[in-house]
């Protein structure tokens, strides 16, 4: 989330009313994140989050994630869910921008997650998964597999300025994962950015996730190596197995990992590192010094991709099966 966009009040009153809200009391830019412009909206009614959708997102998506929001709230996970305005639409527009305004999800974000925290996490994925299983409304994932050598593309000739060697270690990698991707696993909705700023909690508890913008269709364990990536490393990059662990356990209380995809998860790991240091480093290469918002640092997922190239079995990650 950040701010891009400027909403004129008169523009947010009108925009407001017209989604049966009341009237606007307040409304303060959200600095977080990269993506879309977000606001903090209160008014007479309650509190709501107001997004802008900026060039990233495709406006032909949107049904696709908001319906997806609508969907998961229904069948049991904690989530915005978005205001129709008075013709019904989720979409309408504002400030030259497509726009959406959603219920608002109390607690806050852990920015250093626990073990317990981790466990948490894990079992909120599986039942992520379970539920979106009745979703009718597919979405490729544009940033899997095929669109990451595309990604590298665009930058290759400047990757060296992010660290000496930085481009043929990711087109090594990328030749790697070509050989080596799994094609046999399990697929269905995945979250596929649930970061620890995506996840709210509330005394301790799980209260919600939000930020669904990279929501797709592909494999289910690949989330879990996002997690993995996300959640069980420390300020130094170095992998915390006692985080894995109880991730792991977490989500296979709610869904059992198969033996394809346990087998698959050094794999699937280095390929979630790989995205996102595309990602960061991309952003990293690209975006203005006077920019408002600050890309994160690529370096960060350049360690914890070569930590991965050292896995060669899953219970580094510690993972326990039955087996």
């Amino acid at each position: 989330m950040a701010v891009y966009t400027d909403v004129d009040d008169i523009e947010l009153k009108a925009f407001v009313a017209n989604h049966g809200l009341g009237d606007l009391v307040s409304f303060k830019g959200i600095a977080e994140g990269v993506e879309n412009t977000n606001y903090f909206v209160v008014t007479t009614t309650g509190r709501y989050i107001l997004t802008l959708y900026e060039q990233r997102v495709d406006r032909a998506d949107l049904p696709f994630f908001l319906g997806l929001l609508d969907h998961l709230a229904a069948n049991g996970i904690a989530c915005p869910t978005p205001i129709k305005s008075a013709s019904g639409e989720q979409v309408t527009e504002l400030a030259g921008r497509a726009a959406a305004i959603v219920s608002f999800l109390e607690g806050f974000c852990i920015h250093s997650p626990t073990a317990t925290h981790c466990r948490d996490l894990g079992q909120t994925l599986a039942r992520l998964h379970h539920a979106g299983k009745s979703y009718t409304l597919t979405r490729p994932n544009t940033l899997g597999l095929a669109g990451w050598r595309p990604l590298f593309a665009k930058f290759k000739n400047d990757a060296d300025a992010i660290t000496p060697g930085f481009s043929q270690l990711v087109a090594d990698e990328l030749n790697w994962l070509d050989e080596n991707w799994p094609n046999d696993l399990e697929t269905g909705i995945i979250h596929a950015d649930l970061f620890p700023d995506n996840v709210f909690f509330l005394n301790d508890k799980l209260s919600g996730l939000i930020d669904f913008y990279f929501a797709c269709n592909d494999a289910f364990a690949l989330d879990v190596a996002i997690c993995l990536n996300a959640w069980c490393f420390d300020n130094s990059d170095q992998f915390i197995k006692d985080h894995g662990a109880a991730l792991l356990a977490g989500y296979q209380s709610e869904r059992p990992l198969s033996s394809n995809e346990c087998a698959s998860l050094p794999t699937l790991c280095r390929g979630a590192a790989t995205r996102f240091l595309l990602t960061r480093a991309y952003d990293w290469l690209n975006t203005k010094q006077d920019a408002l918002v600050r890309p994160h640092d690529p370096h960060h997922f350049l360690k914890r991709l070569q930590f991965h190239q050292q896995v060669t079995t899953p219970d580094s990650y510690g993972l326990k099966t039955n087996a």
